[in-house]
């Protein structure tokens, strides 16, 4: 049998859910009655406000006029801004992908895009449950009540709504690595991301450290070629992006940036101390070096312990603490991280069972899409919790002078992320500290 703990040792084929067909069968259903009214209440809410308000497809727009340009005028996409300071910011790859998605009616691409974002959802939760062991009505089950969890955060929610392309990433790295290790292709899945989006990369040194080394070659190639794609089909693009630095300060690293609401990551935290008001880089950097090392140690190490699943979910979490910039939609990987706890929470025992299910319902909690008005036109705010108390013209001027709530509300993703960090890491331990420990 499974060891108890989080992101257990599965045996292939074993069904965690329950023996008997009929209560597997009543799971189905009352799970698929949460999910489609989960998905009910947020088409209602689309169509209860102006489009515009719940789907705006900003980040899809941005995408869509840089597909164009690429087609049309690849020389200047780099430097063309779509508003004043609002520019491309992915690889030159990527943007070859954005040129094929413009040859579609923006009617289509936009729908189409809101589709596959929120198809992304279960398709993750569906790959994570598959890799975690579990099989038929109960993983349909499962994956329906996660799911409609899942659906109603503000990280998932924000994605949709502009037309991020984050949950589409999140999806192919997660059944990438979902895959079976004989897999002669596993890896590639993490390589094209990483081509779109240098964020992913840091899935490469976890594939290294725990072990995976054929998988790691096979990523490095796959990003590799994505670069050499890119040199080949738009040569002055790519020599701005990778040959320039331009990669390296893609982003907008002013205080403005790195101290806005949106911005949930451990520089954003620094930044909106009273420290940020200067140079906070030497700090941060520091920081995001510990956590960055004790997060892929702790994700080999639960890798190696026969707990893939938690690795690459910690991976994951890792990436976006230290990421200089992690908005708040980027935090989408609190998806696979509420199947992981559910999975722990369904095999283990007594008051640890408790425990896992209230860490998930408090993570559930903190990333969900609040209403800011019970009723009216505006009913849903566009960013959860973040921010709540400080409206949404807060004067940047003041972010150095946070106090009492603001200081948690204004860092409340990344706080999150530290306990799931936190937690994860104490699992790693566990795990390796036991990993002698026959099987029970």
């Amino acid at each position: 049998m499974a060891q108890p703990g989080l992101g257990l040792r599965n045996p292939v084929g074993a069904r965690p859910g329950p023996a008997s067909a009929g209560h597997g069968g009543r799971a189905l259903g009352f799970a698929a009655a949460a999910f489609g009214i989960a998905l009910a209440v947020y088409v209602a809410d689309v169509a209860a406000h102006p489009l515009g308000f719940t789907l705006d497809w900003f980040d899809l727009n941005i995408y869509n006029h840089a597909g164009l340009i690429t087609r049309h005028d690849p020389g200047t996409l780099y430097s063309w801004h779509f508003l004043p300071g609002v520019q491309y910011l992915y690889t030159p790859f990527a943007a070859l992908g954005f040129a094929a998605g413009s040859l579609l009616p923006w009617a289509v691409l936009k729908w189409l895009m809101t589709v596959a974002s929120l198809a992304a959802v279960p398709a993750t939760v569906w790959v994570t449950f598959g890799q975690l062991g579990w099989r038929g009505r109960e993983r349909a089950a499962a994956v329906l009540a996660v799911s409609a969890v899942a659906l109603w955060t503000e990280p998932v929610l924000r994605s949709v709504r502009v037309g991020q392309i984050e949950l589409v990433l999140m999806v192919l790295i997660a059944w990438d690595l979902c895959q079976p290790d004989h897999r002669w292709w596993k890896g590639a899945g993490v390589g094209v991301a990483a081509g779109i989006k240098l964020v992913p990369l840091i899935f490469i040194p976890y594939l290294v450290l725990a072990g995976k080394l054929r998988q790691a070659a096979v990523a490095t190639a796959v990003f590799a070629a994505t670069v050499v794609i890119g040199f080949i089909a738009l040569p002055h693009d790519s020599v701005t992006w990778w040959l320039t630095g331009y990669f390296l300060h893609a982003g907008d690293f002013t205080n403005t940036s790195q101290g806005a609401v949106l911005n949930q990551s451990l520089l954003a935290l620094v930044t909106r101390t009273p420290a940020g008001a200067g140079s906070v880089h030497g700090l941060w950097l520091g920081v995001a070096a510990v956590v960055g090392c004790l997060g892929l140690l702790a994700a080999a190490a639960l890798a190696r312990t026969g707990r893939p699943t938690a690795g690459w979910v910690t991976c994951a979490v890792t990436g976006v603490l230290i990421s200089p910039i992690s908005w708040d939609n980027h935090w989408v990987w609190i998806v696979p991280l509420l199947a992981v706890l559910a999975d722990a929470g369904y095999r283990a025992r007594r008051a640890a069972r408790w425990g896992y299910w209230g860490f998930a319902v408090a993570l559930a909690a903190v990333f969900a899409d609040w209403p800011a008005h019970w009723t009216g036109p505006r009913a849903f705010v566009p960013r959860g919790l973040v921010g709540f108390d400080v409206g949404t013209h807060h004067p940047m001027r003041e972010i150095f002078h946070l106090h009492g709530i603001q200081l948690v509300t204004w860092n409340l993703f990344v706080l999150g992320g530290l306990a799931m960090f936190a937690f994860l890491v104490s699992r790693a331990w566990l795990a390796w500290r036991n990993r002698q420990a026959p099987a029970i």
